[in-house]
């Protein structure tokens, strides 16, 4: 599986000078498997992604394409408007929200309410893309030789964490808008057994989360004290506080690396082969 960073930053897109190392735009994570493409949420970045896919035959209309939702806070959900590739009729995505709390949701529901057009101008229906909606009665998705696991994690309004085990058993798990709190969720540790990619948000310094308990994020150590716990062969951290700059994030980049060495932070553009 092919992993590309489309939107690394947190909250709310940035674009001023010294924020373009690391870019601007809000979460977006995808994974390219041999038949499939998993978008992990859609912030600001997957208007890029939109484009490729627009442009790219080798990501063509015949692959199955899930959008993956961790949850649905503005920052993860705002881009999907400006996604191009839905207003082509010829053109099917799964929007999932795998989750057993989740089942009974009316998850077509938030889409189509920051639509209205009191928000947008072209409602969800109208878009043109044939879009279905998939919820599960558990924490757990068989995808045949794929699979998928959630963790529900402490976050205003919920939040779930994702394990994508490949077809060739490769894991990866995206972990972002959690606050830990004083002591690291045993859940997420488990969540993250033996992972050959953790994804982990780290918005904030150590000397910062006390100022922001209750905001639902995690420090860059917290998530360097994840990997150490549960043995994962990289990590990258991302999630960026849109109030830290490139030379900011790159001290805290060496910081990572001097508590957990195969640890990065994840830049806009980045591709990791899993």
């Amino acid at each position: 599986m092919k992993i590309t960073f489309y939107g690394t930053r947190g909250s709310v897109p940035v674009c001023s000078p010294g924020f373009q190392e690391f870019g601007g735009d809000t979460t977006c994570v995808v994974g390219e498997g041999p038949d499939r493409t998993v978008i992990m949420d859609a912030g600001t970045g997957i208007r890029e992604l939109g484009k490729k896919l627009v442009n790219d035959p080798e990501l063509g209309k015949e692959r199955t394409c899930f959008l993956a939702f961790s949850h649905f806070h503005w920052d993860h959900i705002h881009g999907l408007p400006f996604f191009a590739p839905a207003y082509d009729s010829t053109r099917h995505f799964t929007i999932s929200a795998i989750g057993k709390e989740r089942f009974d949701k009316n998850i077509k529901g938030i889409f189509e309410q920051q639509m209205q057009e009191i928000y947008f101008p072209v409602s969800l229906e109208e878009m043109g893309a044939e879009i279905t909606f998939l919820q599960t009665p558990d924490d757990f998705l068989d995808a045949g030789q794929a699979s998928v696991n959630v963790v529900k994690h402490n976050h205003p309004g919920d939040a779930y964490s994702y394990r994508f085990k490949t077809v060739d058993s490769k894991i990866v798990v995206f972990c972002t808008d959690i606050e830990h709190g004083d002591k690291i969720d045993e859940r997420i540790v488990k969540l993250s057994e033996g992972a050959d990619l953790l994804i982990h948000e780290g918005q904030y310094t150590p000397e910062e989360l006390p100022k922001h308990k209750g905001w639902g994020h995690s420090s860059w150590l917290q998530a360097t004290e994840v990997a150490k716990m549960a043995g994962v062969k990289k990590l990258v951290v991302t999630h960026h506080d849109p109030d830290h700059d490139d030379e900011f994030l790159k001290d805290i980049e060496r910081q990572c690396q001097e508590v957990f060495k195969d640890s990065v932070l994840a830049r806009v553009g980045m591709e990791i082969e899993v």
